[in-house]
C-alpha cells in the first residue's frame, strides 16, 4: 500500500501516532543490572481494579487508554490468558512498573506492554525491568521476540529498546480513539 505525501485529516475523537514495531531473532548479551532498590515480581492472577491503576499510573503521560476502554470481562480475558505473564517492579512497597509477555503464539514472545511510572524514569528501573522480561522470555524455544513502540510513547522508548537488542522491521499510521475525550 502506498499513501501519497501530503496531510490528511484525522477525523474528530481519535489520535495518530506512527508506530515502529521492532524484533529480537536470538537472545541478547544482557548488560549489568543497575545497582537499585526495586525487586521484580509476576503477579499469576492480576487484579482488575490492581492492573488499571498500575496501567494508568505508568500509562497515563503517554496516552496509554486500549486497555481502560475494556470491559471486566475483556481485560481479565486478556491479562489472565493462557500464555501472557503479567510482571511488575516493587519499590517503596509500591508497584512501580508493568510487564506483559504474551507467549501465546508459538515460539514468539510479544512484550505487549513495558513501563515504569514517571518516578523511576532515568534511575536504571527500566533496565532492571527489560533484563528481566528478556531472561524470562529466552528462557522459552523462541525464534522471535517483538515490541512495538509509538510517537506517543516516551522520547526516547525506541533507542532504549534498541540498546536492548530489537531492531526495526516495520512502521505504521496508527489511528485510535484519543483518550482525552
Amino acid at each position: 500500500m502506498s499513501i501519497p505525501d501530503g496531510y490528511f485529516d484525522i477525523p474528530p475523537g481519535k489520535i495518530a501516532a506512527i508506530v515502529t514495531s521492532l524484533e529480537m531473532l536470538a537472545p541478547p548479551v544482557l548488560p549489568p543490572d543497575p545497582a537499585g532498590d526495586w525487586s521484580v515480581r509476576r503477579v499469576a492472577q492480576p487484579g482488575l481494579d490492581w492492573y488499571r491503576d498500575l496501567y494508568s499510573r505508568v500509562g497515563r503521560e503517554w496516552r496509554w487508554s486500549q486497555r481502560l476502554r475494556m470491559n471486566d470481562a475483556e481485560l481479565a480475558a486478556t491479562i489472565r490468558a493462557d500464555g501472557v505473564e503479567i510482571y511488575t517492579l516493587a519499590h517503596d512497597s509500591g508497584d512501580e512498573a508493568l510487564l506483559e509477555l504474551d507467549f501465546r503464539n508459538k515460539n514468539e514472545c510479544e512484550l505487549v506492554l513495558f513501563g515504569v511510572t514517571s518516578k523511576l524514569i532515568g534511575t536504571g528501573a527500566g533496565r532492571l525491568l527489560m533484563n528481566r522480561a528478556l531472561q524470562r522470555a529466552w528462557a522459552q524455544p523462541l525464534t522471535r521476540l517483538w515490541v512495538h513502540t509509538c510517537s506517543l510513547d516516551h522520547p526516547r522508548a525506541r533507542a532504549f529498546y534498541q540498546r536492548g537488542g530489537v531492531r526495526p522491521y516495520r512502521r505504521q499510521i496508527e489511528l485510535a480513539p484519543d483518550p482525552r475525550h
